[in-house]
């Protein structure tokens, strides 16, 4: 039978702003990626998305950003290893702690927006990350773009791994994502974002921006939770991933 994690960026609202759909999208995802605070989020709304997420009996993971609120960690950092080995430090154990205050366990470590891509084509950037990883605790998994330089980082230092997928964004050739400023990035059509991942899932394959045919592992599928249709959408694929025979089992399962 296939198994595929459901994950989603979650607990990025702050102070007295609103982003997302947590409530109503946690009980569909078995994963929730939680920010810390960097690129969005605050002490009190990554309280509150731990205690949802522990009702809801799903995974929770840290969601480490680059320090950029105004730009939602979506703008690119000139940061060296290090800096970014201490801003993930930071920040999975400012989540680790509200995560043993509610009485469960941090279960993984994904990176967010450009940090994300960035680590994913850069080798030293994803050291730093991993290192952090590995010296708060070995037994986090890492959460990374399949193929990318994140993933290649976190299996060389002995990390447990989990590859992830997209299903409303397209991909280049090399694997990367297409940025999100060009054409074409974003996947709107619900229908053909479906037939895509359960491609990924059961043939490994994904077709590229270009029309060519590129291989993909999917441990994980991230579904986004703040998209003007997002709610529906993730029932969407939830059912249609049961209907085809693909289980929905959190990451320690898969990997």
């Amino acid at each position: 039978m296939y198994k595929v994690d459901l994950n989603s960026d979650l607990g990025e609202s702050f102070g007295r702003y609103t982003l997302g759909m947590d409530e109503k999208i946690i009980p569909l995802i078995s994963s929730a990626n939680v920010a810390c605070g960097f690129h969005a989020s605050d002490p009190v709304v990554m309280e509150e998305t731990v205690s949802r997420a522990k009702a809801a009996g799903i995974s929770i993971g840290a969601h480490p950003g680059y320090p950029d609120l105004m730009g939602f960690g979506r703008r690119n950092m000139d940061v060296t290893s290090g800096e970014a080995k201490a801003y993930t430090l930071y920040q999975i154990g400012a989540l680790d702690g509200m995560c043993r205050a509610n009485g469960v366990k941090l279960s993984h470590v994904k990176p967010h927006g450009a940090l994300y891509n960035m680590a994913s084509g850069d080798y030293e950037l994803a050291r730093g990350i991993c290192q952090a990883v590995r010296e708060f605790d070995k037994d986090l998994i890492v959460l990374a773009l399949s193929g990318g330089e994140l993933a290649r980082a976190a299996k060389d230092m002995g990390l447990r791994t989990a590859l992830e997928v997209f299903a409303d964004r397209a991909y280049e050739e090399d694997g990367s994502l297409v940025n999100r400023r060009k054409a074409g990035a974003m996947i709107h059509d619900e229908e053909l974002a479906i037939k895509r991942v359960v491609r990924m899932i059961k043939e490994k394959k994904v077709t590229s921006v270009t029309g060519r045919d590129i291989d993909i592992q999917a441990d994980s599928v991230c579904v986004h939770g703040d998209g003007e249709k997002a709610l529906a959408f993730v029932e969407k694929i939830r059912k249609a991933l049961l209907e085809e025979g693909i289980g929905i089992s959190p990451l320690g399962e898969i990997v």
